[in-house]
């Protein structure tokens, strides 16, 4: 059985993997995770205790440890999904996101190229580097058009350009060194285990619990959204039959505005979770002053990984909505764990910088 390595691992999308890696069984699976505020080991579920997982606390950053765990465990391929991701939190402190996007990354990189090349030929052929990045590196769109995987890079925040930067090392990597890298530049997820922090979970807490619903400006911003699971699926595609140094975007056909999101988020808690005063949650949407430099619409042409590949999305956002809004309506004890202490739906992104 080959070992894959899934750094991030018990975030958000990270564990979706592990998750699907490990229920598989086709691969034993080593998590790698610093656990973060946004780390959460309750996010493997049953993959944890599995008999083809092993979790590992560890930085990425931490070159040591690193190539300590690659000579033990010698994998057959990487997917790398550590980062920190929050734009607003990347607006109030963006030392942290070059310092695990960029230098984390590069770390990663150079022991990953030190593993390769001393795999034997028979082995070293099939590792493949799975580097996970995101839309936001393309800019902003106008109304019309989709980012492709030629779309010139704009990042405008500092999430996007650390995460920008961590893309051109990986392609660097790929072209100077002839370590085997993939990229895929993935829209906005939404699914099961998303720290409170992102709009979709956001809304659902604090519409559950009768609060103000936060949108920035007037909701207009449009999104592509992805359930996560999809993505998941997409990366396993990648990691399975991606060709080196190409690059494939992923996106789930779901564009949809900011607004309309938490309407319909609104409109499946009213039908599912009645509150016992508030008839119409949407009467809690609340419009607040916009996030620095927030770009307006991001579209995915994704017909490159369907075409070569054979991934296609499954959910619809309305599918995958439903299953996302009845999950934290059953898992409100995972929601009180990873906010205790950490984060309680306070506004962030407001510049102060530190």
């Amino acid at each position: 059985m080959k070992t894959l390595f899934v750094t991030g691992g018990a975030g958000f999308i990270g564990s979706a993997v592990v998750r699907m890696l490990v229920g598989a069984g086709t691969y034993r699976v080593v998590t790698i995770d610093k656990l973060t505020y946004a780390g959460n080991i309750q996010s493997l579920g049953d993959a944890f205790d599995a008999a083809n997982h092993r979790f590992v606390k560890a930085d990425i950053g931490d070159a040591p440890m690193m190539r300590a765990l690659f000579e033990e465990e010698r994998p057959a391929g990487v997917i790398h999904l550590a980062a920190e991701s929050h734009v607003d939190r990347s607006i109030d402190a963006p030392a942290d996101f070059i310092e695990t996007n960029v230098v984390g990354t590069f770390t990663l990189l150079q022991e990953s190229l030190r593993h390769q090349r001393q795999l034997a030929a028979a082995e070293a052929s099939p590792f493949r580097f799975v580097h996970v990045s995101t839309d936001e590196v393309f800019g902003s769109l106008g109304p019309t058009g989709a980012f492709t995987e030629t779309t010139p890079y704009s990042p405008r925040s500092p999430y996007a350009a650390s995460k920008a930067a961590a893309d051109h090392l990986a392609r660097a990597w790929f072209h100077t060194y002839g370590l085997s890298t993939v990229t895929t530049n993935c829209s906005n997820n939404y699914g099961p285990y998303q720290f409170p922090e992102k709009l979709v979970p956001l809304v659902i807490q604090q519409a559950l619990n009768g609060r103000e619903i936060p949108i920035y400006g007037r909701g207009e911003n449009v999104r592509d959204w992805l359930y996560v699971d999809d993505h998941a699926r997409a990366l396993i595609a990648v990691l399975e039959r991606g060709v080196p140094g190409e690059t494939y975007n992923v996106g789930g056909h779901g564009e949809r505005r900011n607004i309309e999101m938490a309407e319909a988020i609104c409109g499946l808690l009213d039908e599912l979770s009645p509150h016992a005063t508030i008839r119409d949650r949407r009467s809690l949407i609340t419009f607040v002053a916009d996030r620095p430099g927030h770009d307006h619409r991001y579209a995915i042409d994704m017909s490159k990984i369907e075409r070569e590949l054979g991934w296609r999305a499954t959910e619809t956002v309305e599918s995958g909505l439903q299953k996302t809004v009845q999950w934290y309506l059953d898992n409100q004890s995972w929601c009180e764990h990873v906010q205790a202490g950490t984060y309680r739906g306070e506004r962030l992104g407001l510049g102060a910088l530190t």
